[in-house]
């Protein structure tokens, strides 16, 4: 018989942690991996957009680091998991700024605050930043409540949202889309 998607035992709005242990649906280890899930989602949307085949690529490497975040997010941090959870690296985050780097040496100086747009592919990779931004703010949250997480994961996450940024920027270049400045009304 084929695997069923379905369990029913969240019906009642509970779930469980890598681990065992049952938490409500609400708790904020389940927001924040539940986020990076979200996170992970849109970038597939934006990797789906992009036409730089480089950018494709990182893109599909985040997505296999998100993953890995999400499981290390989904597991009791007082629990040894009995299955093998892949860990971050700082060869992760280094390949993040060098991919900042090299887009950032083929993009004009920021002179202004930009307005996300121009373009949908600039807006889907500003709003997958602003997905990134929640996450973190999940992540950071869970920590200042006294839940573990990892440093890596909030560097991790931090870097991408970063690189989410100027990807913006480079795919505007690509799509020859003029970014919008922000003129305040003062």
């Amino acid at each position: 018989m084929a695997f069923k998607i379905y369990t029913k035992t969240g019906d009642k709005g509970n779930t469980s942690l890598i681990g065992g242990t049952k938490v409500p649906k609400s708790h904020l280890r389940i927001e924040a991996y539940g986020t990076i899930d979200e996170l992970n989602s849109y970038i597939g949307l934006c990797r789906d957009l992009i036409s730089d085949e480089t950018g494709r690529t990182v893109l599909q490497e985040v997505q296999d680091r998100l993953f890995t975040v999400g499981a290390a997010l989904a597991c009791d941090p007082v629990k040894e998991p009995k299955m093998r959870i892949p860990d971050l690296k700082d060869t992760d985050i280094q390949y993040l700024e060098k991919e900042i780097d090299r887009m950032t040496e083929a993009l004009p100086p920021m002179k202004h605050f930009i307005l996300p747009g121009g373009h949908a592919t600039i807006s889907q990779l500003h709003i997958a930043r602003c997905v990134c931004r929640r996450a973190e703010r999940c992540c950071v949250r869970l920590e200042l409540e006294g839940q573990e997480v990892e440093p890596i994961i909030l560097q991790y996450i931090n870097r991408l949202s970063d690189y989410l940024f100027v990807l913006a920027r480079y795919a505007g270049q690509l799509l020859q889309a003029p970014e919008i400045p922000w003129k305040p009304r003062v």
